[in-house]
């Protein structure tokens, strides 16, 4: 086993994984930003290092002091985490160069999987049932406007590289096409220095569905079963859970079958997310998009599966196979994850960054756990995402699992910032959601309208 990683994040995926490699006897080094220098992942890793200036491009996306502070440090793996440069295939194809372990897949992989149009292309190539779209780049407006006539409206226009909700646009006809393709295109170059885009029939309304699945190095790939985040606002998930109301025992095993037969195609290794969109109505499911790192929900999907997601992929990158087998993966009971962010619902849902003067965060019971790197007397800063904590909740079945959400929710107090616990007790305690009748239009065309009006 590996006798020392670098974490190359922060906040409270720093946090989880530290945690998961001080449990497999691993020793850990954490790096940080001038303004993290008081942040909890400082304080619990073995040791620490700064690698630039408050500005993430000066950081925590820093790829020469990162690797530095690897080779200084003697560490012989980076765990990227979620986010940052977790996705970027440059950056795993240095550490390849320098003999640094990445714990992901290969940066071969990655450029397959994480550019949507070549993930495209490889799931038609092993049988994955795709959306209608385009089949390559598109750059210009023209262009645009002529695939969009011949898969007909509405449509999706998305960035071909990057996530996280950036570069996206739903379009409804040919008027808004022009202006929707230009906004999309100037933010997918300012997030990811690629304005290269695709375009594919919108499935929607549609159930957001995801398959966790893990592979190693002897070619060994399972999954652990389906988690449900059709709960987004802009494109941005808010509360995930798992297993899906929306799928039954037949569906759900021509879904996960789906996401092994995808990994399976490309050699993937290590801890992977394949995502669908299913069309409840038809009940067919269409290739979205391939995240090729640990996800943020994944703590439900621990719950439910019992499998330690994190510490598989640290065994997996030292060359270990899988601890599991598919034959042996067994599902209990419902997970539920909200996360808890430092905004405010009420303006926009604007960031509130500032120092916690207080803070309790919710325990007690069997099946609840809260992934964070806050405590009393932080300075939030604002140079970062705005999640501070994440409550994840598991029972024996999906009533007690909401049931248990709403109490910690009740029990979660914060001081000095606003936060969206209101907002996100309110949704679990929503009669859609409670019944499990909601898919990726609910938030934005349901229930923030009427959140909204309240005073």
């Amino acid at each position: 086993m590996f006798n020392k990683i670098l974490i190359a994040n922060r906040g409270e995926i720093a946090v989880r994984i530290i945690r998961a490699a001080r449990e497999l006897g691993v020793g850990t080094v954490a790096i940080y930003s001038t303004a993290d220098r008081d942040a909890l992942h400082v304080h619990l890793a073995d040791e620490a290092i700064c690698v630039g200036p408050a500005r993430s491009t000066e950081s925590y996306l820093n790829m020469n002091n990162i690797l530095s502070a690897a080779v200084a440090t003697g560490a012989q793996a980076i765990h990227p985490g979620f986010g940052f440069l977790s996705e970027n295939s440059k950056f795993a194809r240095l550490c390849e160069e320098m003999n640094i372990k990445f714990i992901g897949p290969s940066a071969k992989v990655m450029d397959m999987m994480g550019d949507k149009i070549n993930a495209r292309a490889e799931m038609i190539k092993a049988g994955v049932p795709v959306t209608p779209g385009s089949e390559g780049e598109v750059h210009t407006t023209d262009e645009a406007v002529k695939i969009a006539e011949e898969i007909g409206y509405p449509i999706m226009i998305k960035a071909s590289a990057g996530g996280g909700g950036k570069g996206i646009r739903k379009v409804n006809n040919v008027e808004e096409l022009v202006p929707a393709f230009e906004a999309a295109q100037a933010e997918a170059q300012a997030a990811f220095g690629n304005g290269a885009m695709f375009i594919e029939r919108m499935i929607f309304p549609a159930r957001h569905i995801e398959v966790q699945i893990l592979g190693d190095s002897q070619g060994n790939v399972i999954h652990l079963g389906e988690r449900d985040c059709s709960l987004q606002r802009n494109n941005q998930k808010v509360l995930e859970e798992s297993p899906s109301v929306a799928i039954g025992h037949t569906l759900r095993n021509e879904i996960t079958a789906a996401a092994v037969k995808a990994a399976q195609h490309v050699s993937y290794e290590n801890a992977g997310t394949i995502e669908f969109l299913l069309d409840e109505s038809s009940g067919k499911f269409y290739f979205m998009e391939m995240n090729t790192r640990v996800q943020v929900e994944h703590p439900v999907t621990e719950f439910v599966s019992g499998v330690d997601i994190v510490k598989e992929q640290i065994r997996v990158a030292n060359g270990n196979e899988l601890s599991v087998k598919q034959e042996d993966v067994t599902f209990s009971g419902h997970a539920i994850e909200c996360r808890i962010n430092s905004e405010n619902p009420k303006f926009n849902f604007a960031p509130s960054p500032g120092k916690i003067t207080n803070l309790f965060l919710p325990s007690g019971g069997v099946g609840l756990r809260v992934d964070s790197a806050m405590y009393s007397g932080y300075s939030i800063p604002p140079y970062y995402d705005s999640m501070i904590a994440k409550v994840i909740v598991h029972g024996e079945n999906r009533f007690e699992a909401l049931m248990k959400m709403q109490r910690a929710l009740l029990e979660f107090d914060v001081e000095g910032v606003i936060t969206n616990v209101d907002f996100q007790l309110e949704l679990i305690s929503d009669p859609h959601v409670v019944a499990g009748d909601y898919d990726t239009s609910f938030l934005g065309n349901v229930f923030l309208p009427e959140y909204q009006k309240e005073d």
